[in-house]
């Protein structure tokens, strides 16, 4: 299992949110792969952590269907399946299509300038070869809706989905920049409904920015 000595962890936070936070993102961008067996004891070396919270973060990792946890036998991270790119791509294109019909009404001028700033930054990261970064910019900028529509059962399931979400999406930021600066102009796109104050148009562009992903991404892998 290659784990990589040299890696950036947040500060201040208690060992299990460490551990989890830095094997998330190792399934997440690939370093440990679809279907591989991992070891807490390894993970416990590498992290510099006990065993206990590499344990709990795995308990928290099963619970998000991103790894296998077989009690006695093997922990292993979950297989990644073709079919679930359509699933998951279109149930989250549903809800932040809502999200950004519900937001167009009631948005700020304050939360307009951010989706600004961050598809700025989005724009940068994709040209400056981050695919890391330009993800999470891109599930910032689709959060600000999100948190505008003021809708707690809109926002968990969003949530739940982007965990898994993560992994395809990684996987298509890394392709040419010409196939995902498109992203940045549906996004400014979806800015300009929302300055207008249209639902409708912010909804059909919040919806074509997941799907046209969705099908690419379906198409590469």
């Amino acid at each position: 299992m290659p784990i990589p000595s040299h890696f950036t962890t947040p500060i201040k936070i208690s060992a299990k949110e460490r551990a989890l936070s830095q094997i998330q993102r190792w399934i997440i961008d690939g370093t440990l792969l679809p279907g591989e067996k991992i070891g807490d004891a390894e993970l416990a070396e590498a992290l510099g952590v006990s065993r206990t919270p590499v344990r709990e973060a795995l308990q928290i990792l099963e619970v998000q269907k991103l790894v296998e946890v077989h009690p006695g036998n093997y922990t292993k991270v979950k297989s990644l399946e073709k079919s679930d790119i359509l699933k998951m791509y279109s149930t989250l294109a549903s809800l932040h299509a809502l999200a950004a019909e519900s937001a167009a009404s009631v948005i700020v001028p304050e939360q307009i300038e951010q989706l600004k700033q961050l598809n700025a930054e989005f724009t940068a990261a994709i040209e400056q070869g981050l695919p890391f970064q330009a993800m999470e910019l891109d599930e910032q900028f689709h959060n600000v809706m999100v948190e505008a529509a003021d809708n707690e059962y809109l926002a968990s399931y969003s949530a739940s989905l982007q965990v898994h979400i993560r992994r395809f999406k990684y996987v298509f930021l890394k392709q040419p920049v010409k196939a995902t600066h498109v992203s940045v102009e549906e996004h400014q796109a979806i800015i300009e409904a929302m300055e207008a104050g249209d639902p409708e148009r912010a909804a059909v562009m919040m919806k074509q920015n997941l799907l046209r992903p969705m099908r690419e991404l379906y198409a590469i892998i």
